[in-house]
């Protein structure tokens, strides 16, 4: 009997959390009606305002956020891959708004979303990428809900070496929402246009192949940073969220 009750309070826990975030989800996407696309040749720095509240906070060993009462909290597990120095703290860090906890091989963040009452904790396991990544992957795959990989739209190598990251991933885990991130896009449109061209195809091959969606970004000028995470988000709780895809080369690319 008290397995009984305790399973039903779950259940309605749940249940009041998709409410709130869909409620709130119904606000973004009625403030993004009436966007317009932008010229990203001259590029400047903004800042995106949100009625969410974010925090940031210390993790536990568990991976937990402890800012905030472990019941009231619903935490959930990213993981991000990719080669070393291809701007993934950089991009992790203008998301969730302080340096990372390293321990050996990993760097860890926690963002907490705030949607009327209702906590959301992303506990984001970053893996480096040196020599002691291989180590590391299982233990920052396991239970993630969602997979960043991360490439440096500068250099072909990273991109190419996204395979090898995704096959180590899948190993441990074979369910997890797969997002393909292009990063240094600030750098990328001052490459030619047909080497952008050809970087974009080859980019959006590869996201075909993983299944994933693919995004181009920029940590410097937050370019698609949020979006990205609102898009996981909404899939997670399928939330009524209408995403545009845009291939127009010299704008940052969303393919999916």
């Amino acid at each position: 009997m008290f397995k009984l009750n305790r399973k039903r309070k779950i259940i309605c826990r749940v249940a009041v959390l998709q409410k709130y975030v869909k409620s709130f989800w119904n606000q973004i996407v009625g403030c993004c009606i009436g966007y317009k696309s932008i010229k990203y040749r001259k590029l400047s720095h903004h800042h995106h305002s949100s009625s969410i509240t974010t925090t940031t906070a210390t993790p536990s060993p568990s991976g937990r956020a402890v800012s905030a009462p472990l019941e009231d909290l619903v935490s959930l597990k990213i993981c991000v891959l990719g080669d070393n120095q291809i701007g993934k703290t950089s991009f992790l860090t203008k998301y969730v708004g302080k340096e990372s906890t390293s321990i050996t091989g990993l760097n860890q963040m926690d963002k907490i979303l705030c949607v009327k009452g209702a906590r959301i904790s992303y506990t984001i396991w970053e893996v480096q990428g040196d020599v002691s990544a291989s180590t590391q992957i299982s233990t920052a795959c396991k239970d993630s809900v969602a997979m960043l990989f991360m490439f440096d739209l500068t250099s072909r190598r990273t991109l190419k070496s996204v395979i090898s990251w995704y096959q180590q991933a899948r190993q441990w885990n074979q369910t997890a929402i797969p997002v393909l991130i292009g990063t240094k896009f600030d750098d990328f449109v001052k490459l030619p246009l047909d080497v952008q061209w050809t970087i974009s195809n080859q980019a959006r091959a590869y996201a075909k192949a993983l299944n994933a969606t693919l995004f181009f970004s920029s940590a410097t000028y937050n370019i698609n940073v949020n979006k990205i995470f609102k898009f996981i988000t909404a899939k997670l709780f399928n939330l009524p969220w209408t995403m545009e895809r845009n291939l127009t080369i010299g704008e940052p690319i969303i393919d999916f």
